[in-house]
C-alpha cells in the first residue's frame, strides 16, 4: 500500500522554514501534512507559540495568518531572492513558485476555527494584542506582514496568491536584508563564522533635520542618488570637526533611501579582516549596500588600514558594484602623523614610500566631504531653527545669549551643541509643556 503524501511535503522551493517545526505542526493539525507517524500534535503547544510570536512581532487579526506571511516573507530561498525589488522572476522559477503556492493557499483556506477545541481557535483566528508594536521590526513592516496576511487570504485564485507575494518581495525584499534597513558584523568565537545581523532601532534623521551644510548634502545626495540608480558612484570620506553632522548625513542617507533598496552595514575597525566574508555574502544580493564606517581613524602603530586599503580599491578581488564604503572622520588624512615621523628619516631608508602609504588610504575615496564647525551667525541660526522646530518660546535675543553661554562650557561651536542646548531648554520645561 503506497504511503500517503500530504500538500506540505510536496512543497519545493518553500522547505527550510525558520520556524519550521511550527508550519509541521500546524499543518499536521488541518490535516495537510508534516505529522510524523506515531505522533500526535499538541493544540495548545501550538497555539501557544503563535501567541509568543505575536507579542514578538506585534501581529494581530488571525495569528495563523500572520504566521504564515511571515514564513514568506522571511524565507530566503531561490525564487524570493530573484524578486527582491527586481519582480517576477520569471521562467521555471516561477512555475515552481506557483506549484508552492498551490499548497499554501490551502493553508490559508483551511478554517482555523474547525479545528479542537473549538473555543482556543477562535481566539486565535481574532486576536486582539495588548500592544502592537514589534520588538523585531519597525511597524511600517510589521503592518505590511498583517496586510500581505489579508491580502493572501482574501486571493481568489494562486495567480494572485502569487501576485500578492511578488510584490511584497519587489516592494521590500525578503528575509532580513529585506525587512531591516541596518546591520552590524558579529563574530561569532566558537565557529568564528561572520554574521550580518539587524540593527532593530535606527535613529530616525532625514536631511531636513540638519540644518544648514546645504552643499555638503547635496553632495553626499547626488553620489547615492547615481548608486542607488545603478550609475557609477564613488566611496566617500566625510571628515571635519566634531558634531557637525558627518554621522548623522549617513544616517539621513540610510532613511531616505532605504525604500529604494539601500541597506546600510556598521564594520568596526577591529572587523577590517571580516570585511571580504562581509563581501562574499551581499554581493549576489539585489540590494545595494554601503559598509559604514564611523570616526574612523588609525594610530601609527595599526595596521588594520590595509585591509581597508585592498577593499577600497587594489586588491584581487572587485569590489561588488552593488557595495559602496561611506566613513566619517576627524581626520583629512585618516592616519595620525606626528613630527616624530620626519625625524626617523634616518631609520628609514624610504620614508617617502611610507608617508604616501598612510596617504593613500585617503585618496581612495572618490568623494571627501568637509565638515567645519559654524561660526557665531551660522551656530545662532542652527539654535533659531531648532527652537522653533520643537516649540521652544523664548525670546531670540535671549534664546542667542543662552546658547552663546551655553557652548563655552559644552563643547564649542557646533550642531551638536546647538542640539543640546535645545534639550537642555526643553528639559526644563514642566511636563506637558513647552520650553
Amino acid at each position: 500500500m503506497e504511503d500517503k503524501t500530504f500538500p506540505v511535503d510536496e512543497l519545493v522551493i518553500y522547505r527550510n522554514l525558520r520556524y519550521g517545526e511550527l508550519f509541521k505542526e500546524m499543518a499536521a493539525l488541518m490535516g495537510l501534512g508534516g505529522r510524523e507517524e506515531g505522533r500526535k500534535p499538541d493544540p495548545y503547544s501550538c497555539a501557544g507559540q503563535l501567541v509568543e510570536l505575536a507579542a514578538e512581532y506585534g501581529f494581530e487579526g488571525n495569528l495563523w495568518h500572520c504566521f504564515l506571511a511571515l514564513c514568506l516573507a522571511e524565507n530566503e530561498n531561490a525564487y524570493s531572492t530573484a524578486c527582491e525589488i527586481a519582480g517576477a522572476a520569471g521562467g521555471t522559477l516561477d512555475l515552481l513558485a506557483k506549484r508552492d503556492y498551490a499548497v499554501w493557499k490551502e493553508l490559508f483556506d483551511a478554517d482555523l476555527t474547525a479545528l479542537a477545541p473549538q473555543s482556543l481557535w477562535e481566539n486565535i483566528a481574532c486576536y486582539k494584542p495588548a500592544g502592537r508594536e514589534s520588538r523585531v521590526y519597525n511597524r511600517r513592516i510589521r503592518d505590511r506582514i498583517v496586510n500581505l496576511a489579508v491580502q493572501l487570504e482574501q486571493s481568489g485564485s494562486v495567480e494572485e496568491f502569487q501576485a500578492h507575494v511578488v510584490e511584497f518581495y519587489r516592494e521590500f525584499g525578503v528575509g532580513r536584508f529585506g525587512l531591516n534597513k541596518a546591520f552590524r558584523v558579529v563574530e561569532r568565537e566558537d565557529t568564528q563564522e561572520i554574521l550580518i545581523d539587524p540593527i532593530m532601532n535606527v535613529e530616525h534623521v532625514y536631511f531636513k533635520d540638519i540644518v544648514g551644510y546645504d552643499l555638503q548634502k547635496a553632495k553626499l545626495i547626488e553620489n547615492t542618488e547615481a548608486f542607488v540608480e545603478g550609475r557609477d558612484a564613488n566611496n566617500v570620506l566625510l571628515y571635519g570637526d566634531a558634531g557637525t553632522g558627518k554621522s548623522s548625513s549617513v544616517k539621513a542617507v540610510l532613511n531616505e533611501y532605504y525604500g529604494r533598496g539601500l541597506r546600510m552595514i556598521e564594520v568596526y575597525k577591529h572587523q577590517f579582516k571580516c570585511l571580504s566574508d562581509v563581501l562574499a555574502q551581499i554581493k549576489d544580493r539585489n540590494y545595494k549596500f554601503i559598509i559604514y564606517m564611523d570616526d574612523l581613524s588609525f594610530e601609527d602603530y595599526e595596521l588594520e588600514y590595509k585591509y581597508l586599503k585592498a577593499i577600497l580599491e587594489g586588491g584581487l578581488g572587485k569590489r561588488p558594484r552593488n557595495v559602496l564604503v561611506y566613513a566619517t572622520s576627524n581626520r583629512r588624512h585618516l592616519i595620525r602623523e606626528k613630527f616624530s615621523d620626519k625625524r626617523e628619516l634616518d631609520d628609514e631608508l624610504h620614508m617617502n614610500d611610507t608617508v604616501q602609504e598612510k596617504l593613500s588610504l585617503a585618496s581612495r575615496f572618490g568623494v571627501t566631504i568637509y565638515y567645519g564647525s559654524p561660526d557665531k551667525r551660522e551656530f545662532e541660526h542652527i539654535v533659531g531653527t531648532l527652537a522653533e522646530r520643537y516649540g521652544v518660546d523664548m525670546p531670540k535675543e535671549e534664546l542667542y545669549l543662552e546658547a552663546n553661554r551655553w557652548e563655552l562650557t559644552h563643547g564649542g561651536l557646533s550642531g551638536r551643541t546647538a542640539a543640546q542646548f535645545i534639550t537642555y531648554l526643553r528639559g526644563r520645561a514642566p511636563a506637558g509643556e513647552e520650553a
